[in-house]
């Protein structure tokens, strides 16, 4: 079993990934065209050449990145992948010096025990205004939010930087 970036060839296994839990509302949709334009954000699980796994890896800034969109196909479930995709999107975290890492879950239990910490959802308002705002679940929300790391404060995110912008790019591109 391997973990790398993703390239561009891998999309259509990922959207079959994402797709997959998706109906059942364990993943959030993306487009075909969102992972195509977000590849460089994914990583890839191989085990004997066969795409079995995914995850990604959203920065939002030195305070805060994201992991979603993980997905193990079931019959590799058990395995210990999404341990070392979380693992491997943490480094690349670590690489761009990020100091908190969030997540939105329904199952808190697996973050927890690599770390992740139960967090109020206002406190991440990044992730709300990219993606909550537009999400068919938002004012029926069940996932759990949680984070590793420094929880971002407003005095400590770059100077200039405004989560709710991300609300006016968002609105842009789509």
């Amino acid at each position: 079993m391997s973990v790398r970036n993703a390239v561009l060839r891998d999309a259509a296994r990922i959207d079959e990934l994402i797709r997959a839990h998706t109906s059942d509302g364990t993943l959030l949709p993306r487009t075909m065209t969102e992972i195509c334009a977000d590849i460089r954000d994914f990583v890839v699980a191989e085990i004997d050449g066969k795409i079995v796994g995914c995850g990604a890896l959203h920065l939002y800034g030195m305070h805060l990145a994201e992991i979603r969109s993980i997905n193990i196909l079931n019959e590799y479930r058990g395995r210990k992948l999404g341990v070392e995709i979380v693992n491997a999107l943490l480094e690349e975290a670590k690489h761009h010096d990020v100091t908190c890492v969030c997540l939105f879950t329904r199952v808190p239990e697996f973050f927890g025990s690599l770390g992740f910490k139960e967090a109020d959802r206002d406190r991440l308002p990044d992730k709300v205004y990219k993606d909550c705002m537009r999400c068919p679940r938002n004012q029926a929300c069940d996932e759990i939010a949680m984070y590793r790391g420094k929880l971002p404060k407003l005095t400590n995110m770059p100077k200039g930087y405004r989560p709710s912008d991300i609300v006016r790019l968002v609105t842009i591109a789509h």
